[in-house]
């Protein structure tokens, strides 16, 4: 049954703003060296997804990174570990060209190409190793809460999870614009032109016209990201990307876990009862940042909230089963 959540998450007193919460963990968090096996996926179009498979006991549970993200992001090999010490075996989703290497096609990934997620699905299914749970970072949770939409009672999933979502995409990358904000937007921004240069050098393609005017996400999206995948500009890839139209349509039990003063998206954008599916829950916290959500009462010994949280809902909804 769809509901609202009040969380019990209460922020580090020595990081109380939404920016110190967002930002500790990309400069100090300490990644641990995990025993990880790569895998190369063929995809049907000719291009390829990387997979990274950290093998341990228990149900299998894949997990997709945010904007630019990869197995380097401060959450990912962190949240591996944790839900391996909670009984879970992990696998982690580069999206295209998130690896360490371009991708072949000229398409890119974006916050909408739940076609890729199908085909994994697919892939590990016909292996016999479908996983019982999705957990989606930022981009990689707007994807995941889209494919859960469009799936509606075929996901193939108990459970997902769904961290610092943009649930409006246009309103987001217009917040990157704004304030402090900025500093999100510009470093983002400097990924997402390095990657895309590395890409036309080493695949041979040619830069877009006005490649050395685009000074924000938006127009990086308006004039590469949507003309590259089938839209019309960025404002349509927007209006048919965004998580916050498919919410109504989910039927496998999620748990979406958000702050209000996510510094990444407006406050207005936080969806309301009405517009959850009966498989959601939301749960907010007034405050936590951006993929934050730091605890701990001594200063300079974080406690990570969702390492904790997370695997507490895939077991509670797993156990169900």
């Amino acid at each position: 049954m769809k509901q609202l959540i009040r969380s019990e998450f209460k922020p580090a007193w020595w990081l109380p703003s939404p920016h110190l919460q967002t930002i500790w963990p990309s400069l100090f968090r300490h990644r641990p060296l995990l025993n990880l096996h790569w895998e190369r996926v063929e995809l049907r179009d000719g291009d390829f997804i990387d997979l990274t498979w950290h093998e341990s006991e228990g149900p299998l549970v894949l997990l997709i990174h945010g904007l630019e993200g990869s197995l380097d992001s401060h959450y990912a090999t962190t949240l591996i570990s944790a839900l391996s010490k909670a009984g879970f075996r992990c696998l982690f989703m580069h999206l295209r060209g998130c690896s360490g290497v371009p991708n072949r096609l000229q398409r890119s990934y974006h916050s909408g190409a739940t076609e890729d997620l199908v085909e994994i699905i697919e892939y590990l299914r016909i292996k016999g190793d479908v996983p019982l749970a999705i957990i989606g970072i930022s981009l990689g949770g707007n994807l995941l809460l889209k494919y859960l939409g469009e799936s509606a009672h075929d996901s193939a999933l108990k459970a997902a999870v769904a961290v610092s979502v943009p649930f409006n995409l246009e309103s987001a990358v217009k917040r990157l614009e704004q304030g402090f904000s900025q500093v999100y937007n510009r470093h983002l921004l400097g990924k997402l032109l390095k990657s895309y240069i590395q890409k036309c050098r080493s695949r041979s393609y040619s830069v877009v016209e006005g490649f050395d005017s685009i000074r924000t996400i938006y127009d990086f999206d308006d004039r590469i990201t949507a003309i590259q995948n089938g839209f019309v500009d960025a404002a349509d890839y927007y209006h048919r990307c965004s998580c916050a139209q498919f919410l109504k349509h989910i039927r496998t039990p999620t748990l979406i876990l958000h702050a209000r003063d996510d510094p990444f998206m407006q406050p207005e954008d936080v969806p309301g009862l009405q517009d959850l599916g009966p498989g959601v829950s939301l749960e907010l916290s007034d405050r936590g940042g951006h993929v934050g959500f730091v605890q701990g009462t001594l200063p300079g010994r974080p406690v990570y909230w969702l390492d904790h949280r997370i695997p507490a809902f895939l077991k509670q909804v797993l156990s169900q089963d």
